[in-house]
């Protein structure tokens, strides 16, 4: 659905960091010569400088020990090289999953964080059986349920989400929220208690982090990293903890041990419903990333396989105590930047994060939080795209307010049940277009080749007596009786009307409401005395006709492959009349157009 900017600075959408990186080419993942693996391994490196200060972040931002997200990250990281189907594509903790997991988990847990680890892994484990499920079932394309709009609103109401969880953090004030408003709210109420050390800590990080990545724009600069790393030493040798500014703390050694974590069946059905949203969040953020990297030569991203993948990372990453991931397209265009070429620089990244888990332990306890709650606000402020809304409203305004709609159900609803909101807006949209598409009667327009939307050609003429109607989408319940009033008001527009063509061109089926709706429109035509006839109708749509009976009541000799065919027809079928009637050649010379 949908990614988002990530801490680095490079929004986390597809169609954006990469691009920038216009020097990388696609390597065959077969050959591993010299240059390639050094590409490889620098890449990894890179990527690495910037995973850890952000996967801390998103630790912190679950609501976890900041050390869950180097083990969700290791776990993602080897599950997705092994099966995924993107060369470049960099899997772990990011930011829109992570704030889903802190809401989903935060109201079961009831504040004991043993039981909030346990569910945020319970959460990854039971996202990675739904995306194993979809796998089976074939539903790689839910991934394109989400439009622009939608996704452009959905992550700017979590930025704003993200920001106002920060602001405790950020400030020192003590916040219990929970929601926007109420971290707002918090934030406002405790002024009073600002704790000016944290405040200008984290004012410090932030200006460098804007300031550092407007003036190093390229990605292969690892400015998250210089900015911890610099507050991280500013807090031991100012001795910043003792004046009250809140560090990460003791942070576990060593590697987590695979294990199920232990919860009740009551608390798996209470996460049910929010990991099915993780679900579908992450796995639209990893296809429309791996998509956008995948848009090279040699390259094919398989959806299906994609939700493989993902599952199995997500799998991987409950089991060793982390929470829910997706895909990063702030690091994957790092690595495309820094020349990675295949998913050996994912494997090298995983080696570093083991590293640091080892024997970095020291260094990241004297990490100060508030830093990490500047990178949070830092990631969110970059998924906002105000030049997205711009061009929604010169667009159609219709988009824009879609998007608008978006970001305020997700503020107003919370993310998991923005999710949905998010997936309803879209199909509501789908349904608003098809089932008032345009339509148009059709003419002759002097010196231009075929039939053509009289409406749209001042000069158009038609055949008198033969009304041609074109409507521009699929019949279903939807627009069935919108399409059969739409005939009628055409046929309404010329009173000397004896034939009804139904150019069916964009039709491409139809459903059983559809096929009740012109069984209706020939019984008001009969009543008329007007002929139905149907012309450029597609092989499938005509055997769909066959069986809902429409075929045996218009007769086959009324559908016809072509416009021409149809008014050569109706030319024939006239004179024929006029002829019986006694009707002279000049009444034949009114027919032509």
């Amino acid at each position: 659905m949908a990614g988002g900017a990530r801490c680095d600075g490079g929004p986390d959408r597809p169609g954006a960091s990469w691009r920038r990186a216009a020097g990388w080419r696609p390597a065959s993942p077969r050959r591993r010569d010299g240059p390639a693996l050094r590409a490889d391994l620098v890449a990894g490196l890179t990527v690495a400088a910037y995973l850890v200060p952000q996967v801390l972040a998103y630790g912190e931002l679950a609501g976890l020990p900041a050390v869950a997200g180097l083990w969700a990250s290791a776990a993602a990281l080897g599950a997705y090289a092994l099966l995924g189907s993107s060369r470049l594509l960099s899997v772990g903790p990011e930011s829109t999953t992570a704030i889903m997991t802190a809401l989903a988990v935060a109201p079961l847990a009831l504040g004991d964080p043993g039981r909030h680890a346990a569910l945020a892994a319970v959460l990854a484990l039971l996202v990675g059986a739904i995306c194993l499920a979809g796998r089976l079932a074939h539903l790689g394309f839910l991934a394109d349920m989400l439009s622009r709009p939608v996704l452009v609103g959905y992550l700017t109401g979590i930025a704003l989400i993200m920001i106002a969880g920060q602001l405790g953090r950020l400030t020192g004030i003590p916040v219990e929220g929970g929601t926007f408003v109420d971290d707002v709210l918090g934030a406002l109420r405790g002024l009073d208690r600002v704790h000016p050390p944290t405040l200008l800590l984290s004012l410090a990080v932030l200006v460098l982090l804007f300031a550092g990545t407007a003036l190093a724009p390229r990605p292969v600069v690892p400015v998250p990293l210089l900015a911890v790393l610099l507050a991280a030493a500013a807090t031991a040798v100012l001795h910043l903890d003792r004046a009250g500014v809140a560090v990460v703390g003791a942070v576990p050694g060593g590697l987590p041990v695979p294990a199920l974590p232990a919860v009740t069946a009551a608390d798996v059905a209470g996460l049910l419903l929010p990991a099915a949203g993780v679900a579908l969040v992450a796995y639209s953020d990893d296809v429309l990333t791996a998509r956008a990297v995948g848009a090279r030569p040699r390259e094919r991203i398989d959806a299906d396989r994609e939700l493989l993948a993902l599952g199995a990372a997500n799998v991987a990453a409950g089991a060793v105590a982390g929470f829910p991931v997706s895909s990063s397209g702030s690091r994957t265009a790092v690595s495309a930047a820094a020349g990675g070429r295949t998913q050996l620089t994912s494997l090298v990244a995983l080696g570093a994060v083991v590293l640091v888990l080892l024997v970095a332990g020291p260094v990241l306890a004297v990490f100060p939080a508030a830093v990490l709650g500047a990178l949070v606000v830092f990631a969110a402020v970059r998924l906002v795209e105000p030049a997205e809304f711009r061009r929604f409203a010169r667009f159609r305004r219709s988009e824009l307010a879609l998007a608008v709609a978006t970001a305020v159900a997700v503020l107003a609803l919370g993310v998991l049940q923005g999710v949905l909101a998010a997936v309803g807006l879209s199909v509501l949209d789908l349904l608003r277009r098809v089932s008032r598409p345009h339509d148009a009667v059709l003419g002759f327009v002097p010196g231009l080749a075929g039939m053509h939307d009289v409406e749209d050609h001042p000069g158009a003429t038609t055949v008198p007596g033969l009304v041609v109607h074109r409507y521009d989408a699929p019949l279903f319940f939807a627009n069935a009786e919108d399409f059969r009033h739409r005939a009628l008001a055409a046929l309404d527009g010329d009173p000397t009307a004896r034939w009804l063509l139904l150019d069916l061109e964009a039709v491409v089926e139809v459903d059983v409401t559809a096929t009740d709706a012109l069984h209706a429109l020939c019984d008001e035509l009969a009543a008329r005395g007007v002929v139905p006839a149907l012309a450029r109708v597609k092989h499938e749509l005509l055997a769909d006709l066959d069986r809902g009976g429409l075929l045996a009541r218009i007769g086959a000799g009324r559908v016809f492959p072509t416009l021409p065919t149809a008014v050569a027809a109706f030319r024939d079928a006239t004179a024929r009349q006029d002829g019986a009637r006694g009707d002279g050649p000049e009444r034949r010379r009114d027919l032509r157009p």
